[in-house]
């Protein structure tokens, strides 16, 4: 006899570089403008602003390669973003403890419905309709702390079609991999499986179906997204 009621949806996970075995996710916290030059083009001051996040749902995450131009939008922007996922968690983590917490890295997009994000800030509204939809989170495999340390700077660009249009280097990062996990978990108890979308360099722009995103970080593979 079965435990559900209904069957349970399948676990969402990240594919992890090298092994079969793959990354299971809980929840996703995303930081917004976490580069200065981003903050300044969406028109705020970054050094006026306490860390603030967002959340997108764990089965928006998508390794296949592929990003479906969502419905409802005429205006889908891509964001580069290093992608920090924990191994532990808890509360009230000590910034010089933050990083025992960490499995791995990666590289993401950010992918964000403007027009409809944009409408949902004048209103005053909650951000999920412009973020977190089906497909929003395009990922490459996680590289382990093992293979690659703790990665605190590097070049991080976005190339459409072969032409820049993202980049900035990790070291600009305004709150850092172990300041954003401590002050996450100050509001929220951490865990096993949380993932951490880190903040994108300016140059966010929109997308059309038929483009081909190139997403690097300096020492990790490339991710490439048809946009479809």
């Amino acid at each position: 006899m079965s435990d559900f009621v209904i069957a349970p949806p399948p676990v969402p996970t990240i594919p992890v570089l090298g092994e079969t075995a793959r990354f299971p996710v809980r929840r996703v916290y995303c930081i917004g403008r976490n580069y200065a030059a981003h903050a300044v083009e969406m028109g705020h001051d970054p050094d006026k602003e306490p860390p603030f996040f967002f959340q997108k749902n764990p089965d928006n995450l998508d390794a296949s390669g592929t990003f479906p131009y969502p419905v409802c939008s005429c205006d889908v922007h891509h964001e580069v973003e290093m992608v920090v996922a924990l191994k532990s968690g808890g509360t009230d983590i000590p910034v010089g403890d933050a990083l025992t917490h960490v499995y791995g890295y990666g590289i993401g997009l950010d992918m964000t419905r403007r027009d409809l994000q944009g409408i949902a800030k004048k209103m005053g509204r909650p951000w999920e309709i412009g973020k977190a939809f089906e497909h929003a989170a395009p990922v490459g495999p996680l590289v382990p702390v093992t293979q690659c340390a703790h990665p605190d700077k590097g070049a991080i660009t976005l190339r459409v079609n072969g032409e820049i249009r993202q980049q900035g280097d990790l070291n600009q990062m305004i709150w850092k991999v172990p300041e954003m996990i401590a002050y996450l978990s100050r509001y929220f108890e951490l865990a096993a499986g949380d993932v951490i979308m880190s903040g994108t360099p300016s140059g966010v722009g929109p997308v059309e179906r038929g483009d081909r995103l190139e997403a690097r970080i300096e020492g990790f593979a490339p991710l490439n997204v048809d946009v479809v």
